[in-house]
């Protein structure tokens, strides 16, 4: 009937226009029923549903066997892990799976099987399901004893196809191969070359004892082309150069030109050529979301316009106010966004709306996000004017940042002070004193500024609420200090008290408000620029750093599976020299807990070779490579890992960032600062003054082409 064809328009309308302000395609089933389970699968339940199952199955690896839950990653000193019985992460992983099963089948039912056999991620997401769930069979089958789980190494999948962010870069990285490639191989050939130049001009001769390049760097092929490999990472420079410079100064030649060419020259010519190829990806993507969000509203448009209630002998489509009233009422949309267009239909003088009436009146999506802040209060009395004028103007807030960096210096001439002293000597009576005075000032700027500006307007700048926090903060820790420890006096030195000692109670204070003084950093204009910038930057490009993390956990998992045993006992490690025998093959690798990639898990006990290795244990595993205490083909996977994570994503990485922040950069240069305004911009306003509108045409074609939607004009 009538009524039900207008019900199911305004559901449609709806669902259209939630899918032009998400960027989301518009090519799905537009039934009543198909549009109820569409809403329901992007309502913010079912997508935080999905998105802690991602987490929780990429969380098992850190309690999976071999166990990361232990306080500290050194064997020396760690308590055995606790390992969960056979079946616990079992189970939890079978849950996940019958959601991500749910998530699949729901996908493919709301685009339609046409569509589904030409989307290959739900194809691959599909297949991705059928292998997990049969090696989590198989390794139930064996009673979790198994050493090889592909389900864990496919289990950063579940991330990327989450992700459309993700799924464009890695299509763009794609496109980008051949290029990347050429430089590459550019590099290989640069690697054979200095290889052969340093087989010949490092050979054996008959005097042993000179023979210490050849014997430790460059016996043969391989090891040679290993030694200049790691040299191109600088992870073993100069150690690789110093037996031959010993001998004489003229080898050093070698080196420098090796370094040269290959750092300075081809790893920097490969970032420039990243940078090219990605220069205008990010402008390629807002303008396709573009696209998406005007034909999501032309498409909202199209059907309110078939509504009964609009003249049928019409020459041209129009959509009543009364109508899209209706679709505003129960659109999930930014607050903000819905009372600027409703204002604009209750001050609008018509009763029907155009096409391009009606994209204009949704451009509003578009804008800034603004946030004006609430006005300060309004004294009568004649001093309390004054007092507000005196404490609420920038020049009190300067007199603060000179107080906190008069408070850094004293802290600093304390610390050169009793830099070599022992806790016993110290004396923490000055350090307590001034931390008292200056912690008694921020709280009496704290509240002559709110006097001032209010408590709501004085909350509503985020530097106010960073200083208040500490603030408060400072002054409960100091208390607590007078409450413990009574007040500062000459040799103040009690014993230990309570959690914390009085120099660990200290130290905290003098942490906190060391990291107070970033309170400057609004009040100066470029530093102001470049941190709030990057801080922009870290919140819209997530995404790539995701693939960073997927990168990261899948080779962690498949170094685990790889090299998990790899370690003899203890009492077969021999030294020779200053080197460690071949029989000692690995020493203990990742712990994931600690975000480290490469620490492999043994159940024996042994020793660490250093702890220094988990601080930087891409390079020191690339300078394993070069004494030979890695297999050959072991070598092939740090390889691997080095090129994919440091080569071509760090580069890759670097160069989206270069292109967001230039491009931020001008924009915020030439923009004027508002005291009471602050303006919140996401990656899409960023492009905003550049990108192509759609025309009619080319909406209408596409509009045309939707698998399941027929328009009736």
């Amino acid at each position: 009937g009538t009524g039900a064809d207008n019900d199911l328009y305004i559901n449609q309308a709806i669902v259209f226009i939630e899918d032009a302000i998400q960027y989301r395609s518009i090519n799905h089933r537009v039934d009543s029923k198909s549009l109820w389970l569409y809403r329901w699968y992007y309502s913010r339940t079912c997508q935080w549903i999905l998105s802690l199952t991602i987490t929780i199955i990429l969380a098992l690896a850190f309690i999976e066997k071999p166990s990361s839950l232990t306080v500290t990653s050194d064997v020396r000193y760690r308590l055995p892990a606790w390992n969960p019985p056979c079946g616990l992460t079992e189970s939890i992983e079978l849950l996940c799976f019958l959601v991500f099963v749910v998530d699949v089948s729901v996908k493919s039912y709301l685009i339609g099987w046409e569509e589904f056999w030409k989307n290959k991620w739900l194809m691959a997401y599909i297949l991705t399901l059928i292998v997990s769930l049969t090696d989590w069979i198989v390794s139930l089958s064996f009673f979790c004893t198994e050493n090889v789980r592909i389900r864990r190494i496919l289990r950063p999948f579940f991330l990327l196809q989450n992700s459309s962010m993700m799924k464009k870069t890695l299509k763009s990285i794609n496109s980008t191969l051949p290029e990347m490639a050429s430089v590459v191989l550019l590099l290989a050939v640069h690697l054979s070359l200095f290889t052969m130049f340093a087989m010949l001009l490092f050979a054996r001769t008959k005097d042993g004892q000179q023979d210490k390049e050849w014997v430790v760097y460059f016996r043969n092929l391989p090891e040679s082309l290993t030694s200049l490999l790691v040299l191109l990472t600088t992870a073993n420079n100069p150690d690789v150069m110093i037996p031959a410079y010993s001998k004489n100064r003229a080898y050093s030649i070698f080196f420098i030109l090796f370094t040269v060419l290959g750092n300075l020259f081809l790893m920097n010519l490969l970032t420039a050529i990243i940078y090219n190829q990605f220069r205008g990806y990010l402008l390629k993507s807002v303008q396709s979301s573009l696209f998406r969000r005007r034909l999501g509203i032309r498409a909202a448009f199209e059907v309110l316009s078939s509504l009964k209630e609009t003249p049928a002998n019409a020459q041209q489509s129009y959509v009543s106010i009364g109508a899209l009233l209706r679709v505003l009422q129960k659109v999930d949309m930014d607050f903000r966004c819905k009372q600027a267009i409703m204002r604009s239909l209750t001050t609008c003088s018509c009763d029907q709306l155009s096409a391009v009436q009606f994209q204009k009146l949704f451009e509003e999506l578009d804008k800034d996000a603004i946030r004006q802040h609430p006005p300060s209060p309004e004294y009568q009395s004649h001093f309390m004017q004054k007092m507000q004028f005196a404490f609420g103007h920038p020049y009190f807030g300067y007199v603060g940042n000179v107080v906190a960096l008069a408070n850094i210096v004293s802290i600093c001439v304390v610390l050169v002070m009793d830099a070599d002293k022992q806790p016993s000597e110290r004396d923490d009576y000055f350090l307590g004193a001034i931390n008292c005075f200056f912690i008694l000032y921020y709280l009496l700027e704290m509240l002559l500024k709110i006097l001032a500006m209010g408590l709501k307007r004085y909350l509503s700048y985020p530097s106010n609420r960073f200083d208040g926090l500490l603030t408060v903060i400072l002054l409960v820790l100091e208390i607590a200090t007078f409450a413990v420890y009574k007040f500062p006096h000459p040799g103040w030195r009690p014993e230990f008290v309570g959690l914390l000692s009085l120099w660990d109670m200290v130290r905290l204070v003098n942490m906190l408000i060391v990291f107070r003084f970033l309170r400057i950093i609004p009040n100066m204009k470029f530093m102001a620029l470049v941190v709030t910038t990057l801080l922009d930057l870290v919140k819209n490009l997530r995404a790539f750093a995701g693939i960073l993390v997927v990168v990261f956990y899948t080779f962690a998992l498949t170094g685990i599976m790889l090299f998990k045993g790899a370690v003899v006992p203890l009492g077969n490690i021999r030294y020779v020299g200053n080197r460690l025998s071949a029989s000692w093959l690995f020493f203990n690798l990742c712990n994931l807990m600690v975000g480290v990639i490469l620490y492999f898990k043994e159940k024996r006990d042994f020793m660490a070779l250093s702890g220094h290795f988990q601080a930087e244990v891409t390079y020191c595993l690339l300078y394993l490579l070069s004494v030979n205490l890695i297999c050959r083909w072991a070598k092939i996977y740090f390889v691997a890992w080095w090129l994919i994570s440091s080569v071509i994503w760090v580069n890759l990485f670097v160069a989206l960032l270069l292109e967001n922040f230039i491009h931020k950069w001008d924009r915020r240069c030439h923009r004027e600062p508002l005291s009471d305004i602050e303006y919140q911009r996401t990656v899409e306003l960023m492009f905003r003054d550049v990108l192509e509108e759609p025309t009619e045409e080319e909406l209408m074609e596409k509009l045309h082409q939707h698998p399941h939607l027929q328009l009736c004009r």
